[in-house]
């Protein structure tokens, strides 16, 4: 089975071009823009620009996968705000490039998208909950769903969930190494304590799509991890495993907390679905902090 994966030097995309690479059934071609950040040892890589519609027709008919897995996109929520051409291009119009592109090789695709396409009114929620968007991240991330799921291909949606983890090259943060790294340096730091969220280790996502993968999983699903918790929850969790001092991590709320976009308070998904039809189980959050800490150890090394 060849399988295409859009966004290979991302958090997700380098954790699932991993598991690729593990599985000899599969023929990975990995794409991304600019260089590969990790060289990998068999497969293809193409740079590919999910913008370019040219690019990516051609690229897809060239290598010609039977699934294609988009987990590029624009995810800086509050640069979506204010950069809403990009964002658009990105998370909107590449969406269309490739289902034109899978309609001509009769390929199937895995869209990645995400809890903020729902308002946060009563988390946690299932597949069946009903998308309002509160942000123009998730209006855009909302409005490429729904090119997928009203097209003529085999598809899957799968939504996640606050995605925390390191990249092989330390090249991109996320809140758990932010709150890290702000706390050995000493800096005093003030986390949300009114946003819920089920936040999801990147290792969790990667499994999850390979799981939809190798199922031959069509529809959507909620992909995240089992812990229902604020920011400032795992904030003090962080600090304290990795014995930091909690002292400099202040709670604050969404209101005192401003940003240029309005996040939904209560997100967070129920993962029944996932548990039942591709057995996906997530590492719990305590886990997960020894799953980083071993990574950032061989790192160091």
């Amino acid at each position: 089975m060849k399988v295409l994966l859009t966004g290979s030097n991302g958090l997700l995309g380098q954790k699932l071009a991993s598991l690729l690479l593990t599985d000899e059934a599969i023929e990975p071609i990995l794409t991304a823009r600019g260089n590969l950040s990790t060289p990998v040892g068999r497969g293809q890589f193409f740079p590919l620009d999910i913008t370019d519609r040219e690019s990516v027709v051609s690229t897809l008919e060239k290598t010609r996968p039977d699934v294609v897995v988009n987990s590029a996109a624009m995810t800086l929520v509050d640069q979506c705000e204010t950069h809403q051409e990009d964002c658009w291009r990105i998370n909107v119009e590449a969406v269309s490039h490739l289902i034109e592109a899978c309609r001509k090789i009769n390929g199937r695709l895995i869209h990645v998208s995400t809890d903020f396409v729902f308002d946060g009114t009563n988390g946690p929620l299932d597949e069946t909950a009903r998308p309002n968007p509160v942000n123009y991240y998730g209006e855009t991330k909302l409005e490429g769903e729904k090119l997928v799921q009203a097209s003529d291909i085999s598809w899957c949606v799968i939504r996640t969930v606050l995605v925390y983890g390191i990249t092989h090259d330390m090249s991109r943060s996320n809140i758990v190494l932010w709150v890290k790294d702000s706390l050995e340096a000493g800096k005093a730091i003030r986390v949300v304590n009114d946003q819920w969220r089920t936040p999801t280790l990147a290792e969790d996502l990667a499994m999850g799509c390979y799981l939809a993968i190798k199922k031959n999983a069509t529809g959507i699903y909620h992909i995240s991890g089992k812990d229902f918790m604020t920011p400032y929850d795992l904030a003090l969790k962080t600090a304290e495993f990795f014995n930091l001092d909690k002292r400099l991590i202040s709670a604050t709320n969404s209101q005192e907390f401003r940003q240029p976009a309005r996040r939904p308070l209560r997100t967070g998904f129920v993962i029944d679905k996932a548990r039942k039809e591709l057995g996906y189980e997530p590492h719990s959050f305590d886990d997960a902090l020894h799953v980083i800490a071993r990574q950032i150890h061989s790192h160091i090394l």
